[in-house]
């Protein structure tokens, strides 16, 4: 489990271990020392953000856009604290927008997901001002671009993120990497067999480090171990 506020990724990329490996969020620095925060974790993670922007010299001045891969709570639950630090809203792909402006999770295809989302309170979160409503292919200007790759099917608009200046992608929950790379669970994904084929997506891609939003990164190989996971899954 991951005990540093920060962990670097390649010059100006850092994964914020918001519940030990678990649970992650992302910085990306720009030279001219602007900030983007990708995934705020879970509703009492919005602190742990805070602190991990100070671990890398920066402050809540510093940030200048807020994005998020997916309106899951354990993902946006803490974006109303940085949010509400920043005064900033957020960027996240448009099928998730209105989720995001509601504080409403993306629903789960069974009823066993939305049954375990209502018991765990994880069914909502605050809601937060979607400033910008992302699509497919956009390259954002984050630290040398930042490409959004929609890869729906855990929620109508998830979406990975190719940083292709650093070479690395950030998943997303298209695949998890808990113990082994994995699949995100069923039962509270939007429509699993979407994600499965939309994952492959990322098999197709270039880069050299592959962060996950559950689980530590791969560094030697990530690419090609990816692209196993999906020729077998």
């Amino acid at each position: 489990m991951a005990k540093e506020p920060v962990i670097l990724l390649a010059p100006g990329v850092w994964r914020v271990p918001l519940f030990g490996d678990l649970v992650n969020g992302f910085l990306f620095r720009d030279d001219d020392g602007q900030v983007t925060v990708l995934d705020m974790g879970l509703k009492q993670s919005g602190k742990k953000v805070m602190a991990a922007l100070g671990a890398i010299g920066s402050g809540p001045g510093d940030v200048t856009r807020l994005l998020l891969t997916h309106a899951h709570a354990d993902h946006a639950g803490g974006t109303g604290y940085v949010a509400g630090e920043t005064g900033l809203g957020v960027g996240v792909h448009e099928a998730d927008a209105g989720f995001v402006a509601a504080g409403k999770v993306a629903p789960a295809a069974t009823s066993l997901g939305r049954l375990m989302a209502k018991l765990s309170g994880s069914g909502s979160f605050a809601p937060v001002p979607v400033d910008e409503e992302l699509h497919d292919g956009q390259v954002i200007d984050v630290a040398g671009g930042l490409r959004v790759v929609h890869t729906p099917g855990h929620s109508p608009g998830h979406a990975s993120y190719l940083h292709e200046s650093s070479g690395v992608l950030v998943t997303g929950d298209a695949i998890f990497n808990v113990r082994r790379i994995r699949w995100p669970v069923k039962a509270f994904c939007t429509d699993f067999k979407m994600t499965k084929q939309t994952a492959h997506r990322l098999g197709e891609l270039e880069y050299d480090v592959a962060a996950f939003t559950h689980g530590p990164e791969l560094r030697d190989g990530a690419r090609e171990a990816i692209r196993t996971f999906l020729r077998k899954g």
